[in-house]
């Protein structure tokens, strides 16, 4: 019998069966997800005064996490991430940890995300103040993912870059064309950057988890021997395309609803593009358990920045710099509004007439063991 296709109800019914290897804090975002718009987190009762439609409607758990909640969020960060955008060329690189590290990632995960930052903002950093290049400081945007399409761990950075940068002397200069750095220098030197910050926080006790005697020096060793990959693309005339798929996982991660196609007592099938075979779609099932297993591995430590900015998009800065900026340019471009959306407030329009309008009649506290307590107004 198919179930129904949501993650909420794929972990209320899969995550009982998973073991006792589940920490607290993934336990606890777990719980919170299974609560999101049910009585367990309260919620209100509205009517509409003109068909007098009545609704139930409870709150959302807003965890990142969540594939059903902060779609507001992502909304505004994607129109604050393009009102930010000036009117010059933009590149999408991608830095990707060799899969060799997977087991490092599952025992640090907290460090190997924070030394891929620091690796990759290192990299763009030192290509952009070179004086045979740009000669000034870039300014990129950097959004973590963790995932494959397949919810494999595929642990890379996207990174959205200005095509040009600012000097020390307050001039900026634009890059050529459609070319910011080349691919295979920057691979390299990403190479080396993160593999010194890894032997770096072994030797300052950082992977502490790691026990088998030489194993950082072997596998460090190995890695420096392989190529790295970093993709690059000038992205021209849609980068608001970019910036929307980015915000896509700002607020959430790894899998969306529409991408779970059957539950079953046993599995889970979910609908993937195949990268490797010319981004085919393709359909995937795994044992329900399995699932579960794969999703967890992406939850994120409490606190965890997982969007950041750097160079002159850092927020100590950014303002100032993008009005310098675009100044140079010459911009009559104003700055974007950011729209917000309505909330579930007084006067919500009714999904029912499409004319009227909702308003509140009661508040529903969350439930607890005493069952729901009711606040009228």
């Amino acid at each position: 019998m198919t179930e129904s296709l949501t993650l909420q109800h794929i972990l209320q019914r899969f995550l009982p069966n998973t073991g006792t290897g589940i920490d607290v804090h993934r336990l606890k975002v777990c719980q919170q997800l299974q609560a999101c718009r049910t009585e367990a987190l309260g919620g209100v009762r509205v009517y509409c005064h003109t068909c007098r439609h009545e609704a139930t409607l409870y709150h959302s758990c807003r965890n990142r996490h969540c594939p059903q909640c902060q779609g507001k969020a992502t909304q505004e960060w994607a129109e604050r991430q393009k009102a930010n955008t000036l009117p010059v060329n933009y590149f999408h690189l991608v830095f990707t940890l060799p899969h060799t590290l997977n087991g490092w990632v599952q025992l640090h995960p907290e460090t190997i995300y924070r030394l891929l930052f620091q690796a990759v903002w290192h990299t763009l950093r030192r290509f952009g103040e070179d004086p045979k290049r740009l000669g000034g400081k870039l300014g990129v945007s950097m959004v973590l993912h963790t995932w494959g399409q397949n919810l494999s761990q595929h642990v890379h950075l996207h990174c959205l870059v200005a095509g040009g940068a600012l000097t020390d002397s307050g001039e900026w200069r634009s890059c050529k064309g459609n070319y910011l750095f080349p691919v295979k220098a920057l691979s390299r030197h990403f190479r080396g950057c993160m593999v010194a910050l890894l032997r770096e926080a072994s030797d300052n006790g950082e992977l502490s988890r790691i026990t088998r005697q030489d194993e950082v020096d072997q596998q460090l060793s190995t890695l420096m021997t392989k190529e790295w990959v970093v993709y690059a693309r000038a992205t021209l005339s849609h980068t608001d395309t970019v910036v929307d798929y980015l915000s896509r996982y700002t607020h959430r991660i790894a899998i969306s609803n529409h991408r779970i196609t059957e539950v079953t007592q046993e599995t889970v099938s979910i609908r993937y593009k195949d990268y490797k075979d010319n981004e085919t779609q393709k359909n995937l099932t795994l044992k329900g358990e399995e699932f579960v297993r794969r999703y967890l591995m992406h939850i994120l430590e409490k606190g965890f920045m997982r969007v950041r900015h750097y160079g002159f998009l850092a927020n100590c800065c950014r303002r100032k710099r993008l009005t310098q900026i675009r100044t140079l340019l010459q911009s009559q471009a104003e700055e974007k509004e950011v729209e917000s959306q309505p909330s579930l407030l007084d006067g919500y329009p009714c999904p029912k007439c499409k004319t009227g309008h909702m308003i509140i009649i009661e508040e529903m506290m969350p439930k607890n063991h005493h069952g729901m307590a009711v606040k009228r107004r």
